[in-house]
């Protein structure tokens, strides 16, 4: 962490690398142009949370928001109540989503669901794979992008299928939408026409915005004064919050109108990359997806997580350029390892022969 925060050149910066006289300066700058800060600080759930619920639910399309202090807990209280309106205790997902993979089996631990998956392929299911789920469900959840696939998307025609294949079970659809907002250039849609596709919608506002946390559930009026009930319920009725609603607000604001340019460069970054390492001579290696579909995809390479962190942890202390993050070898072949690519403003900067001479530099690290 304390490499990346000296780098003078990164591809995104995120909010943790900031110290916190940094965070708290630039709330303190963007904060004045969101909202009146003369008006009374919340009180469980008032004013600027209240706001940012209202902006929300008319940026998604929905007749009603509501603001949770994480996305773990919308995401629990969402199927929780749609299980109770639809009879039906079983949720279909994907094995790679967030619920089943990064939140210690909550679904069935907490919320008594169980979970089905219409598939084990690394992509969203088909509209065929959810007409032949030969289990019934009640509730349909696609994570939009899968994250640990790739940050994949499907095309659109794909996604009204897949929409419609669960309609005709009977069963709701829930977008998994932490990262929705960047979304949009791929479908080639406006925000809420993707999201009206569902029939409620979690969204994040630090992952793709920049904010310090939180998350927002939309949906019809009647879903949204439920999950104020349950969120109390999970705790989560907390006394002031403004802190991270305004920085979600200036997410807004600032961050989303930019996405679109993120996810062109994205692309110009992965094609940059594969040149590069083909350059450098590496023996096999992965861009996923080849062109990217939001401004995140993923770098498999032929080496030990441990080989490849050493060497991006050289570049960035050594040339104050950073490149590469943090590497895994969880879910990969023996002997190759993954990282995740984010190109964000920091990120436009690089040119395609920038990037070029940041691989070769790299690989050149690994001996």
């Amino acid at each position: 962490m304390a490499a990346w925060r000296a780098s003078e050149r990164v591809l995104w910066r995120g909010s943790a690398e900031r110290s916190l006289a940094e965070g708290l300066a630039a709330l303190t700058a963007g904060a004045p142009g969101v909202y009146d800060l003369d008006e009374p600080a919340d009180v469980y759930g008032d004013g600027v949370v209240a706001e940012l619920e209202r902006r929300t639910a008319a940026l998604l399309g929905f007749p009603a928001a509501v603001w949770f202090p994480t996305g773990t807990m919308a995401q629990q209280v969402a199927l929780r109540a749609w299980a109770g309106r639809t009879g039906g205790g079983t949720v279909a997902l994907h094995p790679q989503s967030h619920p089943e993979v990064h939140e210690r089996s909550a679904f069935s631990v907490v919320s008594g669901l169980r979970t089905v998956h219409p598939t084990t392929a690394p992509r969203l299911p088909t509209a065929e794979e959810v007409r032949e789920c030969n289990e019934p469900f009640g509730t349909l959840m696609l994570e939009l992008p899968l994250r640990d696939a790739g940050f994949v998307l499907p095309e659109w025609d794909e996604l009204v299928d897949v929409v419609d294949a669960a309609r005709e079970r009977d069963a709701v659809v829930h977008f998994d939408g932490a990262r929705l907002w960047e979304c949009v250039p791929h479908f080639g849609r406006p925000l809420a026409e993707i999201a009206g596709l569902a029939d409620s919608v979690y969204v994040s506002f630090y992952k793709s915005l920049g904010g310090l946390s939180g998350a927002v559930l939309a949906g019809p009026a009647s879903l949204a004064d439920e999950a104020r009930a349950w969120r109390h319920r999970y705790g989560g009725q907390l006394f002031q919050q403004y802190p991270a609603v305004l920085s979600g607000l200036i997410g807004l604001e600032r961050e989303l109108p930019r996405l679109p340019e993120y996810v062109a460069h994205a692309k110009v970054v992965a094609a940059a990359l594969d040149e590069g390492l083909r350059r450098a001579g590496v023996p096999w290696h992965r861009i996923n997806p080849p062109v990217p579909q939001t401004h995140q995809f993923q770098v498999w390479l032929p080496y030990s997580a441990e080989a490849l962190n050493e060497a991006a942890l050289a570049q960035s202390e050594e040339t104050r350029t950073t490149l590469f993050r943090r590497w895994f070898a969880e879910g990969c072949p023996p002997g190759v390892a993954l990282t995740e690519v984010t190109v964000a403003a920091e990120g436009l900067a690089w040119s395609a022969a920038d990037v070029v001479a940041g691989v070769e530099e790299f690989v050149r690290r690994l001996g």
